[in-house]
């Protein structure tokens, strides 16, 4: 029986429905991406499904004793407190019990009195009543399992770490349905990639939206496609799911014009005259207007953008070039003795992870920042256009037609004179959508509108930073083949892997703090390419991530078999310090203790090369039993690794303790 049923769901927002008489449903531990063309109502169908939003017509069908939680899209701007706290929001009440006895459990360590155990007692024996400890064993489970500091303040953590929390917030209930927005939205690759790895082995069902192409590759096992308001089911990988449709195009275009074809020759019929209306002829008659009203209903699907560069005069043939080059900021070391030349023509992608100084590196070439040591030579005849990811060049406040060209109507592409209106069509905008103010305009349009500005520009140097954000896959194609088409240089600044690898002719890559270096091709090119030293640093990094963990402070959820256990533990932190043994490892253990780091590399290089196998778009054609197998290997792999960290863990705390 099917977890969640959606039977003949209709909404309307405007004159065309979102969806009309969808159907739809969510089987046990099944990966399901929603795709469709930005504006289709992917989102929309998401918080139906949540049940968020009610649907005009139709039933919403939810088993007994089903939950369904959510990733939120974006990151709340004002959600402060500690990790610990985050997570335990998603418990309800119980939660917020949790969290206090955490809270009281800390400051009792640092500071005893009778107010503090008065209250501890009293948290206490609420917990017990909720059956709490199970649910505190739970919080401290995800934790521990997406490798978070339970008392590090949720506003200092990075983007990717706030969305690890927030992942974890919704895991903590233990849904059976997971509903994801965009996840990998302003994530870097290792986070994506983590994301990837670590939802393929969550044990629920996961509905999601994502227009980065490996990611849904990699994850998803069906797609379902919202289309003119219209839900089809894909039971195949995504570039299965390409293919097929494309054949589904085809078919529909012959169809439409058949349709159209014999719509024609009836309505040159009905125009013969009153001949056309004898009785005998009423049946044919009544067939035409059933035509006529089948074409009155038929939704053409959305047009595709017409996207142009405005090219300048050819560049000089060095574009840009960089002698021992270094930047430091007083507290961290960016680019150390980087040297390389950007020739004419050239799309070089700029890898790495956040923070780790691409935007320093694009305003070192734009002469926004001068290097610490070392010389930036850039060529003759310029002319550079920049899409910034902030959209720091749109103003609110303004109409979309105006934020494209100042104190001017037209736009000139190419020697061809256009109306800014007819400009902005090209890019999806109609000419209502043109008047209203830039606040108005959706992720993905406002994305759509900032290259509408920047290649209204005449350039021979495009500099790019996260130019794929939020655009609908249709529109990335697009993208990618004016790139390719584009005489100019390209720098592209992007954690869009296949993005990277379709336009990219060379990388410039952050490998390791302040050691950059340049590769051939695009992203995949570079994981072949790059030294073995870079591969593990990742395996060090996460070494290092575990042993630097804090765990919940003084009394955990050891269930507190009774209350005075807990009182006696919770009132003498220092005794309970003082009594910690050290324990000294057997000879077996270390060496295995010893033998743990680089067992570790192993399994994650060779999870890395079963992952490129898997991603490689012939993978799904081979026979059944071998890409079960691969897949067998992974899914094991993952369990070795997972099995292997927590024993390093287990062997560590033993040598802490011996410290």
């Amino acid at each position: 029986m099917a977890l969640l049923f959606l039977r003949d769901m209709s909404l309307s927002f405007g004159a065309a429905p979102l969806f009309n008489k969808a159907s739809l449903q969510i089987e046990a531990n099944e990966r399901v991406c929603l795709v469709g063309r930005n504006g289709e109502g992917k989102s929309t169908l998401l918080k139906v499904i949540e049940g968020a939003i009610q649907a005009d017509s139709g039933s919403r069908i939810v088993q007994d004793g089903v939950t369904i939680a959510k990733l939120q899209q974006e990151v709340p701007h004002d959600m402060v407190g500690s990790v610990f706290h985050v997570i335990s929001e998603g418990l309800g009440n119980a939660g917020k019990l949790i969290e206090e006895f955490h809270d009281i459990s800390i400051q009792m360590e640092q500071s005893f009195s009778d107010e503090l155990m008065a209250r501890f007692t009293q948290v206490q024996q609420e917990i017990e009543e909720q059956n709490g400890w199970e649910l505190q064993q739970k919080v401290d489970t995800i934790i521990s399992k997406l490798e978070l500091q339970a008392d590090a303040e949720f506003s200092n953590l990075s983007g990717g770490m706030k969305r690890r929390v927030l992942l974890a917030k919704a895991l903590v209930q233990e849904p059976d349905i997971l509903l994801l927005d965009e996840p990998t939205n302003h994530l870097d690759i290792p986070s994506i990639q983590w994301l990837e790895g670590f939802l393929k082995n969550v044990r629920c069902s996961l509905v999601f939206i994502t227009h980065d192409r490996a990611f849904l590759q990699a994850l998803a096992t069906r797609i379902i496609e919202l289309d003119r308001g219209k839900l089809a089911n894909w039971q195949c990988d995504y570039h299965t799911y390409l293919e097929r449709k494309e054949a589904a195009l085809e078919s529909e275009a012959k169809q439409n014009a058949l349709f159209d074809k014999k719509l024609a020759q009836e309505e040159i019929w009905i125009r013969q005259g009153i001949k056309a209306r004898r009785t005998r002829n009423e049946g044919r008659v009544r067939a035409l207007e059933k035509l006529r009203l089948e074409h009155k209903a038929r939704r053409t699907q959305q047009g595709k953008a017409n996207l142009q560069l405005n090219r300048a005069e050819k560049s000089g043939k060095q574009v840009v070039e960089l002698e021992n080059v270094s930047f430091a900021w007083p507290e961290k070391t960016i680019i150390q003795d980087f040297s390389g030349v950007i020739i004419r023509g050239d799309k070089v992608g700029i890898i790495g992870e956040n923070g780790c100084g691409k935007s320093t590196l694009i305003g070192l070439l734009l002469g926004k920042q001068a290097p610490t040591s070392g010389t930036i030579t850039l060529g003759t005849n310029l002319d550079i256009a920049y899409f910034d990811q902030h959209r720091a060049q749109l103003d609110e406040n303004k109409p979309v037609a105006e934020s494209v060209i100042e104190e001017s109507d037209y736009v000139e592409i190419n020697g061809q004179r256009k109306h800014i209106i007819g400009y902005l069509a090209d890019f999806l905008f109609s000419p209502e959508r043109a008047r209203q103010p830039v606040k108005s305009l959706s992720g993905g349009e406002r994305n759509r509108l900032l290259l509408a500005r920047v290649f209204a520009k005449p350039s021979n140097l495009l500099i790019l930073d996260e130019p794929t954000n939020d655009l609908d896959v249709e529109t990335l194609e697009l993208l990618e083949e004016l790139l390719m088409n584009y005489k100019g240089t390209v720098l592209i600044v992007s954690h869009d892997r296949a993005f990277l690898n379709n336009v990219c002719t060379s990388s410039i890559v952050f490998d390791a703090p302040g050691e950059v270096n340049e590769y051939v091709g695009g992203y995949d090119d570079w994981l072949r390419q790059r030294p073995a030293k870079y591969a593990n640093i990742r395996s060090a990094a996460r070494l290092e991530s575990s042993n630097s963990k804090t765990t919940t402070a003084g009394v955990k959820a050891e269930k507190a078999p009774n209350t005075e256990k807990a009182q006696t533990t919770a009132a003498k932190p220092e005794a309970k310090k003082a009594t910690k043994k050290a324990v000294k490892l057997s000879y077996k253990d270390q060496r295995e203790y010893d033998a743990l780091p680089e067992l570790l590399e192993t399994i994650e290089s060779e999870l890395e090369a079963l992952n490129e196998q898997i991603a490689q778009p012939d993978f799904y054609q081979q026979g059944e039993e071998k890409v079960q197998a691969t897949l067998k290997e992974l899914n094991d792999k993952e369990s070795e690794l997972e099995t292997a960290f927590e024993r390093w863990e287990i062997l560590e705390t033993m040598v802490m303790g011996e410290a």
